[in-house]
């Protein structure tokens, strides 16, 4: 039986149908409230599982009965919603694999077609360099021993490391294949293209991708700058979306996002332990990666 069927055979048995009046509340509570009881019944079966072992011998036909009540009523709420149950199953199905897809699922392509000097480098290496003096840390950032930007602080009153965030701009173009950010850093906007140059890598678009970087940031703090954390919170990751559900960037998922801010952080800590390096950005790869502790091989020769 498909879920549209069942839907509305299910409906036929309910006891407290929708009337389009005063019941209309006490038709949604009680279903409401069945799912909340039944879950708890699972829960017992569950218990009285774990708790006989093997002398609980009818665990499966408790617990399958248990679930399908629990089908039943999420059928109703369905229903009174006006919802199709094989809609929702099909949504949750594609919400499921977008968040644990991190796997990329197609080649970058957001500026294939664009002339050399609008395309951002399939790989390069980037050196970010702690500054010492001054009453604030600073990092510099190089490019081919070339200056790029401006140097970064940590814009916070006790040092925590944020004048490394560059690295997680990095970490985005390797990933994702977007970055206004690093497109700005190397100079390869897309001016060929005036409305994709306005949209996608103006102003606008910069500032989000800097949003994402500090609202992860923020997140990283609270959880030990994820240090031996292998999966984040699906509510950042869906702000995230959300953020730039009008960007290019768009078409890849929660999963891949996760994958680039986890990536991204792996160096943001090498770095902020060896007080800057060398990392390489490859975009075929699909990876950034420390190197190693800066060298000014300049200074050295």
């Amino acid at each position: 039986m498909d879920f549209n069927s069942y839907q509305k055979e299910a409906l036929h048995t309910d006891r407290v149908p929708a009337d389009d009046g005063a019941n209309d509340t006490l038709s949604l509570i009680v279903p409401m409230l069945g799912l909340a009881g039944e879950t708890g019944q699972l829960l017992s079966e569950y218990k009285k599982h774990l708790r006989d072992s093997g002398a609980h011998l009818l665990f499966k036909d408790r617990a399958s009965e248990e679930l399908g009540d629990l089908l039943w009523y999420i059928a109703n709420v369905a229903s009174k919603f006006g919802l199709s149950l094989s809609e929702i199953a099909v949504a949750n199905l594609a919400k499921v694999k977008h968040r644990w897809t991190n796997e990329r699922i197609k080649p970058l392509s957001f500026d294939a077609e664009l002339p050399e000097g609008e395309r951002l480098p399939r790989r390069f290496e980037v050196d970010l360099v702690d500054i010492p003096g001054g009453t604030h840390p600073r990092v510099r950032v190089l490019i081919d021993s070339k200056p790029f930007g401006t140097e970064l602080t940590d814009n916070s009153y006790d040092p925590d490391g944020y004048r490394f965030h560059d690295v997680f701009h990095f970490a985005y173009a390797a990933i994702l294949g977007w970055s206004p950010v690093t497109r700005a850093l190397l100079r390869r906007k897309r001016k060929s293209q005036p409305l994709l140059d306005e949209v996608e890598d103006g102003g606008r678009a910069a500032v989000i991708e800097e949003g994402v970087a500090a609202l992860a940031f923020d997140y990283a703090r609270r959880h030990r700058f994820l240090e031996g954390v292998t999966a984040l919170d699906f509510q950042l990751l869906r702000t995230i979306k959300d953020m730039t559900s009008h960007l290019e960037v768009r078409q890849y998922t929660t999963g891949e996002w996760e994958r680039a801010i986890l990536q991204g952080f792996d160096v943001w800590r090498a770095l902020l332990a060896t007080r800057g390096g060398r990392i390489a950005v490859d975009l075929d790869a699909g990876r950034i990666t420390f190197l190693g502790p800066f060298v000014n091989y300049e200074a050295a020769g």
